[in-house]
């Protein structure tokens, strides 16, 4: 996401190549991207590597998240100049999944996820409609994202889903006590995205000025400078564990997350090599049980995960 959206400038094409092609050599095949990032952008971004190597690649796409409101279902919406607009309507994923995939230039996608849930479609219609695509060869398996446990075991009764995407790191529990053991309960995958906390967990923001004037973050009410202050005790703790063990702050946190269950597949961005690199390493860092005990006891991040208008959307 972050190579075409939401934190600051975008990377360059020769820069993204280089972190897509590097993962590929550290074996991190499974590639997340949604048509909402950078306006479809991100989707053409990545697609000139997906041709190159298409089969090393475990390739997942999202819909849902209204960007162009030409497109969507849900007019009354636009007229009424809503700030955020959720479709999920059969038409429109037909619409999605084909634009998608012209813009990544396959034939089909490894998972296909609703971005978030539409409260004004039964989820029962949307994954019915998904599951055509499956059918059709489009989509080999269907994903929700931002779904509470009832709406998990609604989608499921409905077609088997394969991931459920969430967010979830030492700032972000929301999920941790029923979606989590549901989903491994369910044989479903949980998938964290922002495992990092949006990059605060790597200890390299410490202040609003650390970030471009062009960052979404600059608007998360997490990353204003009072719950700013407040949350930088939660990386005094990662950093404290991460000291002795020869790891990065980055690594002490996915590594946390990678011990929340064995169905537990993070998503952490990076537009850097060197990141990538570092992120990948967490997969070497093994934490103690009273490690985790004492990051499990880390305090409640101060602020919401997002802005009001956009939190409406959430664990639906």
């Amino acid at each position: 996401m972050g190579m075409s959206y939401a934190y600051g400038d975008g990377s360059s094409t020769e820069d993204s190549y280089a972190v897509l092609r590097r993962a590929l050599e550290l074996g991190v095949n499974h590639w997340d991207t949604a048509d909402l990032y950078g306006a479809g952008k991100n989707e053409s971004l990545i697609a000139p590597i997906i041709k190159e190597r298409r089969e090393e690649v475990f390739l997942a796409t999202k819909f849902g998240n209204v960007f162009d409101r030409t497109l969507t279902t849900h007019q009354d919406l636009v007229a009424s100049n809503a700030p955020w607009i959720v479709d999920g309507t059969p038409a429109y994923a037909r619409k999605c999944i084909d634009l998608s995939l012209k813009r990544l230039g396959t034939d089909h996608v490894d998972l296909y996820y609703l971005h978030r849930i539409d409260d004004r479609v039964p989820i029962e219609e949307t994954i019915g409609a998904m599951a055509e695509f499956v059918k059709e060869g489009k989509v080999k398996h269907l994903g929700i994202s931002e779904a509470a446990a009832d709406t998990i075991r609604r989608a499921n009764a409905t077609h088997p889903i394969a991931a459920v995407q969430n967010e979830l790191s030492l700032w972000t529990q929301d999920y941790r006590e029923e979606e989590l053991p549901l989903c491994e309960k369910l044989g479903i995958a949980f998938v964290p995205y922002s495992p990092l906390g949006r990059g605060f967990l790597t200890g390299q923001i410490t202040s609003v000025s650390d970030m471009a004037e062009n960052d979404w973050r600059r608007q998360n009410p997490r990353f204003q400078e009072e719950a700013l202050a407040i949350n930088l005790a939660i990386v005094d703790k990662v950093k404290e564990i991460a000291g002795p063990k020869g790891a990065t702050p980055a690594q002490v946190a996915l590594a946390w997350v990678l011990a929340q269950g064995e169905n537990v597949v993070p998503i952490p961005g990076t537009k850097r090599v060197k990141y990538l690199e570092d992120n990948a390493g967490a997969a070497e860092v093994t934490l103690t049980p009273e490690e985790l005990k004492s990051l499990n006891e880390v305090q409640a991040a101060a602020g919401s995960r997002y802005p009001e208008s956009m939190m409406a959307f959430t664990k639906r």
